[in-house]
């Protein structure tokens, strides 16, 4: 087993992991939504700030969730003209692609942190239930290095697709 293997499997480990945060808010939603459905048609009362929860669980379902789904590959790819091509080139386009993840994914983790502070600083806070935004921020530029080293395995284990024959 080589080094890349090694820290693929590591990688989906942690990714599996923090994934598991995401179950919780998923499930974390589901009693939400049908403890304000249950409030408001029989007790005629509704959760005060469900509709704020639901969002901010909303962004740690989707946080939490993107290493392990890409260390799945169970997002969507449209590669229609790609799958046409050789071999060796369709592994280089992939790794011309995943090295772009890696940037775009390294500046979201980056712009996260200092937009999270600048929310941390101004102590801005949802209107209804008084939530503070910037863990959720922190949370999310938090889940983007896993993803990023994800990424990364990816990105090299084309490069050897490419260099080897």
């Amino acid at each position: 087993m080589g080094i890349i293997d090694h820290l693929d499997k590591w990688a989906k480990l942690f990714s599996k992991w923090i994934s598991w945060i995401a179950g919780a808010g998923v499930v974390s939603m589901l009693v939400l939504t049908v403890s304000d459905i249950i409030g408001i048609k029989i007790f005629n009362s509704p959760v005060p700030g469900s509709i704020e929860l639901v969002a901010f669980l909303g962004v740690v379902i989707t946080a939490f969730g993107l290493a392990y789904t890409q260390s799945q590959h169970s997002n969507i790819q449209v590669e229609f003209f790609v799958t046409r091509l050789p071999k060796r080139i369709r592994a280089g386009v992939n790794a011309f692609i995943l090295l772009l993840c890696i940037i775009l994914f390294t500046l979201l983790s980056w712009q996260s942190v200092k937009y999270g502070l600048v929310l941390q600083q101004t102590g801005e806070v949802s209107m209804t239930s008084r939530i503070p935004f910037y863990p959720f921020i922190y949370a999310t530029a938090f889940c983007c290095v896993p993803l990023c080293f994800v990424l990364i395995i990816e990105f090299l284990k084309s490069i050897m697709k490419v260099v080897n024959k």
